[in-house]
């Protein structure tokens, strides 16, 4: 079958979310064919160019979504008739509550798509004054929210021009059922929801191709937590109000759901998600590189606590620094190695900086030379330095992992440290007991004495300690592999293509319906059946053919480069991805 698989800031790029997780769901099915339709996040991300790309992907079609171009159209009487009807159909279905507010939400969507559609020219009216008069008088409305009614006029433009932000793959020209066109797939794959999902919200309301939305990190609760600080308490209602009925639509239209964790489950189920629609799908992550630590667990150093993520203040290191503190009081012989990526920003380095201060009061009589490793209690380091070349060198460092969170999605630093065989103290958020399921030590998050007492009950515990590790290798070698990832997609694929097929009329030269112009075999890769389904046939070249809308370049750097596997994308080792994927 053909897949029109979605992404947005990832996959095909060198770096940005999901880049990981797509690439093998690509090469693991190499039975099918990819058209791969991406939206980017920056100039920068496009500049970097992409991934190497197997040969089962025929095409490659891209898009900005940092940037819009006005097509030039201006709206006569009657179109701006018909968009004035559907934006504020929208804007006050954004503003309103009730049953009905989801149903017009949705029609005011697919209207202002059918106006793009027939007319163009909606980049620009969803940027133009009208558009934020509509937003201001669904504000105003009886009934509408207090915190809508309290938005200023700063509030509606920042609001409107990220609605509209969102609302861009609705022009893009993807949307036709010529070849490369996703009315020429046989499933729409959307890598997140938000923006990735619309243009396969577009595919089915034209041309019926059913939808898979997989969501390891729930772009609504990424929203939720980017716009905290940011924006003002007004814009932060309209914007959940905007992207919670988005969500809402994109898991009604969805054929299946795959969350990633029971977590990102409960979020969708919120929404209003089918829960027959639900299938948890855990990321699949690379155990070869951990194989070699995992088989050897009992060489790990027994005085030694590690932590391996990025260094941010979600990962509450103060808190994890005055329970080793706690440790250290009991047990003097213990270290504690914090092991990250380079800081990235100055928020990291303020943060990182705070941090080694705080370790240098704590341990004032050790405090000299507090970032290297020796006989200080605390050391700072990174990976990719001498003492830590690899990832899977920073799990050997030690017999206990902790993680100190206080928010967490899904914890890929305590699936490495599974496939570790190292035994774990973590605190409970996001998926951590899900995940963990009994084979590591579990404490309430931003309670250092917990977090110390649980530490040290595996420290003095040496039995234990092996044979909670041992307990989590064998979890993690069954839920959490490359292999079980794959074999999910695989089944659900047949499933979603088998109750949902695509049907489409064969037409002849002068358009009229040709009964059995597509035979079963045009659905087989391969030169069988029309030329229109084989990129490799039209092409008439070894390998694939590239149709590129933006301004992407291949890179020639394969899937997994990265500095020691620390990368943006959803699987970065050591550091996590931004939102639900981070350690």
């Amino acid at each position: 079958m053909r897949i029109g698989l979605l992404t947005e800031g990832g996959y095909p790029y060198v770096t940005g979310e999901a880049r990981l997780w797509c690439d093998r769901l690509v090469r693991g099915l190499d039975r099918h064919e990819f058209d791969i339709f991406a939206l980017s996040r920056s100039a920068h991300q496009e500049e970097q160019g992409w991934i190497q790309l197997p040969p089962q992907v025929h095409r490659v079609r891209t898009a900005p979504l940092w940037t819009a171009e006005d097509d030039g159209v201006v709206y006569g009487r009657r179109a701006r008739r018909r968009f004035a009807t559907h934006w504020g159909e929208l804007a006050a279905a954004v503003c309103a509550e009730g049953e009905t507010a989801a149903d017009r939400f949705a029609n005011a969507l697919y209207g202002l798509a059918d106006l793009e559609r027939e007319e163009g020219g909606l980049a620009a009216a969803l940027r133009s004054e009208a558009a934020v008069d509509a937003l201001e008088k669904a504000c105003r409305a009886p009934g509408a929210p207090r915190a809508a009614r309290q938005a200023r006029v700063a509030d509606l433009l920042t609001v409107t021009g990220l609605i509209e932000r969102t609302l861009r793959p609705l022009s893009l020209d993807w949307y036709e059922e010529v070849e490369g066109g996703l009315g020429a797939v046989d499933l729409c794959h959307a890598a997140s929801g938000g923006a990735a999902a619309l243009p396969g919200l577009l595919a089915k309301h034209f041309y019926g191709v059913p939808l898979l939305v997989t969501e390891y990190g729930v772009q609504l609760r990424a929203h939720y937590l980017g716009a905290a600080g940011a924006l003002s308490a007004p814009a932060r209602a309209l914007l959940a109000g905007f992207h919670g009925r988005l969500a809402t639509e994109v898991y009604r239209q969805a054929a299946l759901i795959t969350p990633g964790n029971t977590h990102a489950r409960r979020w969708q189920e919120r929404c209003g998600a089918d829960k027959a629609k639900l299938r948890t799908v855990y990321p699949g992550m690379e155990v070869s590189r951990f194989a070699e630590v995992g088989e050897s667990a009992d060489l790990a150093d027994p005085d030694t606590l590690v932590w391996v993520g990025r260094i941010e203040p979600s990962k509450d290191l103060i808190a994890l620094l005055h329970a080793f503190a706690e440790v250290r009081k009991e047990e003097p012989k213990v270290r504690l190695r914090i092991i990250g990526a380079p800081a990235d920003g100055p928020e990291a380095a303020t943060y990182l900086a705070h941090c080694t201060t705080l370790a240098a009061q704590l341990f004032p009589d050790e405090a000299e030379g507090v970032h290297a490793v020796g006989d200080n209690p605390v050391s700072f380091e990174e990976i990719g330095g001498p003492e830590v070349p690899e990832l899977a060198d920073a799990y050997a460092a030690g017999s206990v992992v902790v993680l100190s969170s206080v928010v967490e999605g899904f914890p890929i630093s305590l699936v490495e440290a599974m496939f570790c065989g190292r035994a774990t103290v973590s605190t409970d958020v996001g998926a951590v007991v899900e995940v963990i399921g009994g084979t590591g030590l579990v404490v309430p998050p931003r309670n250092p004495r917990a977090l110390a007492d649980a530490c040290l009950a595996l420290l003095r515990d040496p039995e234990r300690r092996d044979r909670l590790g041992a307990a989590a290798r064998a979890r993690a070698l069954e839920l959490f592999t490359v292999d079980q990832n794959i074999a999910a997609f695989r089944s659900i694929y047949l499933e979603i293509v088998a109750r949902h097929p695509v049907r489409r009329e064969g037409l002849d030269e002068s358009g009229e319906p040709q009964p059995f112009a597509n035979p079963a075999e045009v659905f087989l890769p391969g030169r069988w059946g029309p030329s229109g389904r084989s990129g490799l046939e039209e092409s008439g070249a070894s390998g694939p053919s590239w149709a590129a809308d933006g301004a992407a370049a291949e890179a020639s750097q394969p899937a997994e480069a990265s500095t020691d596997g620390v990368s943006d994308g959803d699987e970065p080792v050591g550091v996590g991805a931004a939102g639900e994927g981070e350690r």
